[in-house]
């Protein structure tokens, strides 16, 4: 099947190839530009099955060499490396074979809530914002508070963070769900260890292109945001609260000084939870529904536990375990990133063959 799709692939290069020769093509500036492209997506798919068709042609000569008492061994050493090589370049082609996401270069909105668990669970809410803003600022990603929730203890009931940059939504799309802590709080007098969670969200970032919202169908209310802020917060209404009639989503944002600024923001907010939902209608095997992927909080739904104890952080997903906790928190995620792409690689892969 493999070779199959391949075949018509190399085909496809090809025809390609002439039609991009000939002067009615070239003189049309749409279709040149569209064949042109085609044609580089195809590019590293057919250079790596040229070299496939290639080792098996060596291994047939390598094979045909054992007919010759003396050349056995030599024959055997160098059909050992050309397996080898068609095992590696096998795996690559599958790989690049697979449908990408079309979601994966987009922007995310990140949003992190205290689950069970009380003023811990809102701590936790605040290591795990801290352990994505490290991460992001690892993997040169910009990121910029839409809205917080701080408690008194440095922990946070909610927090909501667009990042955007190169590949934002491939890289942390595997984060939303259930995490879970399990470990003394500082407020345990009795020193026994507790369970606390808190939800993370992870929405690829809707342009106004992908997300028509009619003005009509909004209601806007501002009043005065609360928490530090000076002066302003006292005598300016500049929060915003937006709902959206047809759905009752409701968004707010309060962190700017700027009424402006702050629709500007929750609209941005908005048009990714709109778009959300529709990628989960049109979708459903990719992420569910959101409130699936996000769970209620509660101790019992887990994605991932944070044992402080032991050291050791597991992603029950794919079984993935490690006890370099202190250094995840601290925005070491690739590991456990790249172990889930390879988990999703494996499952679309079953599904090709």
């Amino acid at each position: 099947m493999l070779l199959e799709k391949l075949e018509k692939i190399a085909a496809r290069y090809q025809e390609l190839l002439n039609l991009l020769s000939q002067k009615e093509i070239i003189d049309d500036r749409e279709k040149y530009q569209k064949f042109s492209k085609e044609l580089k997506d195809l590019e590293e798919l057919v250079k790596n099955y040229n070299l496939l068709n290639q080792v098996e042609k060596d291994l047939a000569e390598a094979k045909a060499l054992k007919a010759d008492p003396e050349m056995v061994s030599l024959a055997e050493a160098e059909i050992k490396n050309l397996l080898e090589k068609k095992q590696a370049l096998t795996d690559k082609l599958e790989f690049l074979l697979l449908p990408k996401d079309p979601l994966d270069e987009k922007n995310i909105i990140l949003e992190i809530r205290a689950g069970t668990g009380g003023e811990e669970a809102a701590l936790f809410a605040g290591e795990l914002l801290r352990m994505y803003l490290r991460y992001a600022e690892k993997h040169g990603l910009k990121t910029e508070m839409l809205d917080a929730n701080p408690t008194g203890l440095g922990g946070y009931k909610e927090a909501i963070v667009a990042v955007s940059g190169k590949e934002a939504y491939r890289k942390l799309k595997f984060e939303g769900g259930t995490h879970r802590v399990q470990r003394v709080p500082k407020t345990e007098a009795g020193g026994r260890i507790h369970t606390s969670a808190a939800t993370v969200a992870v929405l690829p970032e809707a342009e106004e292109v992908d997300v028509q919202i009619d003005e009509k169908e909004l209601r806007v209310d501002t009043y005065r945001a609360g928490g530090p802020g000076g002066q302003n917060v006292n005598k300016v209404s500049s929060a915003i609260r937006i709902t959206h009639l047809p759905t009752g989503l409701v968004v707010a944002c309060q962190d700017e000084r700027s009424q402006h600024q702050n629709r500007a923001k929750a609209m941005k907010l908005l048009r990714s939870r709109l778009f959300e939902m529709e990628e989960e209608k049109r979708f459903k095997e990719r992420s569910q529904a959101r409130r699936i992927m996000v769970g209620t909080g509660d101790r019992s739904e887990k994605i991932r536990t944070y044992n402080f104890p032991q050291g050791r952080i597991t992603d029950h997903r794919i079984g993935f375990t490690s006890y370099r906790l202190p250094e995840v928190l601290d925005g070491s995620l690739d590991e456990i990133i790249e172990a889930l792409t390879a988990a999703d690689r494996i499952a679309k892969l079953e599904k090709l063959k």
